[in-house]
């Protein structure tokens, strides 16, 4: 029997020094309660190792060191298995940047069980009545609602923000996943697992954020991946509307 609480934060690194400690707090000021799980890209920084260093006393701070930029794809499925071995009932995730308010995280864990049926993946989206993004230049807006739109077209989608990273899922449902069989490792993962959890039949709920551009620290956004997520993007959606 697990004496773990109910609810593991997930947050990828790579070089987040600038962020992580204050983010650690504001999400222990937000959810007193939950474990966090960092799961580090063996940053350069010392992000890892501050974050071994503050867990050495603090329980509710976990570590988890990988060899190297292996994509954020990798690094939430990384979060996903540590919480289903572990027995968590939810797993909320959310960027180092401060790009995701801390203070949203109640809501996220709360609407889980708000509605007349119990919610699997509850989103913080950008792109319902209240929400709002601020600081992006005109390119990125249309940028992100292309894809949004393209997304809930060829697969299906019935979320508005299809791409934001600012979720909670339902541990017992990620159990349901074939994390093998999951393509992607960069950015179009956010789409495709919401795709494969849409197949095991779970029930979807967003709540309005305020997406702020990133504070600290450099965007590790690029061409080649974003690129490559988009190839991902069409053979899913190639796949999903020929029913394979």
């Amino acid at each position: 029997m697990t004496t773990n609480p109910p609810t593991l934060v997930s947050v990828a690194t790579y070089n987040e020094m600038d962020n992580l400690p204050r983010l650690v707090e504001e999400i222990q000021r937000a959810l007193p309660d939950a474990d966090i799980l960092v799961v580090d890209d063996n940053s350069p920084d010392g992000t890892g190792r501050w974050c071994d260093e503050r867990g050495a006393t603090d329980p509710r701070l976990k570590c988890l060191h990988r060899a190297g930029k292996l994509g954020l794809g990798t690094a939430t499925i990384a979060a996903m298995k540590y919480a289903i071995e572990h027995q968590y009932k939810y797993l909320v995730n959310l960027d180092a940047d401060f790009s995701h308010p801390p203070k949203h995280l109640p809501e996220l864990v709360a609407g889980m069980e708000s509605g007349p049926q119990p919610i699997d993946i509850m989103i913080g989206s950008r792109y319902v009545s209240g929400g709002k993004i601020e600081g992006w230049p005109l390119k990125r807006h249309l940028l992100s609602k292309s894809v949004n739109l393209y997304s809930r077209w060829m697969l299906w989608l019935p979320t508005h923000d299809c791409s934001g990273a600012y979720r909670c899922y339902r541990t017992s449902k990620l159990a349901l996943i074939d994390f093998d069989a999951i393509r992607s490792r960069g950015y179009s993962f956010q789409e495709e697992i919401l795709w494969r959890l849409k197949r095991v039949g779970c029930r979807f709920g967003e709540v309005p954020i305020t997406f702020v551009d990133r504070e600290a620290g450099s965007s590790k956004v690029n061409g080649k991946e974003s690129i490559n997520s988009m190839g991902i993007l069409l053979r899913l959606g190639v796949q999903n509307w020929l029913g394979f």
